[in-house]
């Protein structure tokens, strides 16, 4: 996501960063054990680092972890990924509790933190590696991403036709370890000030939650 932007991009960025937003509250990974009966959902919506504060800032999420999904390499890291021909896709692997916040309400969190209408990119970052994917795990899962997708469609939620991708959960490999938190590591990267953090202020304003009161 970072190094696809263009020399003008990068220069535009770099003249165009704001002073750090240290007052944000960045939401991270909830202390203590997972709860007896956690599930694991895997969202791709381009760049991870977003991906990650989103779905971290909802009430029963524990954690949210980078990763890649949706291809065949069975070794990618993100040198590879990022050349878009491994078929994976930056993801991110929640861990929610199913009693705090459901399947559903995490899909439409998605929808609310991404423009399904997209293809193979999200903004600036362009490649099959920033498609949006939705991963299922069984049929019931699969019915409420269907049932969400008939929806908005009907609603005329997007002027486009929504192109998420809606595969079965195959694998999840966690992406490298500096990835982990990195809007909260590094707050005054400019891809961070002038990307991540509007695009996760904007999700704020209108999605109903339930966020979490120290996110």
């Amino acid at each position: 996501m970072k190094r696809i932007l263009s020399t003008f991009s990068a220069i535009f960025f770099l003249l165009a960063c704001g002073r750090p937003q240290s007052n944000m509250n960045i939401p991270t990974k909830d202390p203590g054990p997972p709860s007896a009966n956690e599930q694991i959902a895997d969202f791709s919506e381009g760049c991870f680092w977003h991906s990650e504060i989103v779905f971290k800032s909802l009430v029963g999420v524990r954690d949210a972890v980078s990763g890649y999904a949706g291809g065949n390499d069975l070794h990618p890291d993100y040198e590879k990924v990022e050349t878009g021909t491994t078929g994976h896709a930056e993801t991110v692997q929640v861990y929610y509790d199913p009693s705090k916040i459901s399947f559903a309400t995490l899909v439409e969190a998605f929808f609310a933190s991404v423009d399904p209408t997209q293809l193979n990119r999200q903004g600036n970052d362009i490649g099959t590696q920033y498609r949006s994917i939705i991963f299922y795990r069984n049929a019931d899962e699969k019915k409420i991403i269907d049932d969400e997708i008939a929806k908005l469609t009907a609603a005329h939620k997007f002027s486009g036709k929504i192109v998420t991708e809606v595969k079965p959960f195959r694998s999840f490999y966690p992406a490298e370890a500096y990835h982990k938190d990195y809007i909260k590591n590094h707050p005054d990267n400019p891809y961070v000030q002038n990307v991540c953090i509007p695009e996760y202020m904007e999700f704020r304003k209108t999605f109903k939650g339930p966020f979490k009161p120290n996110s």
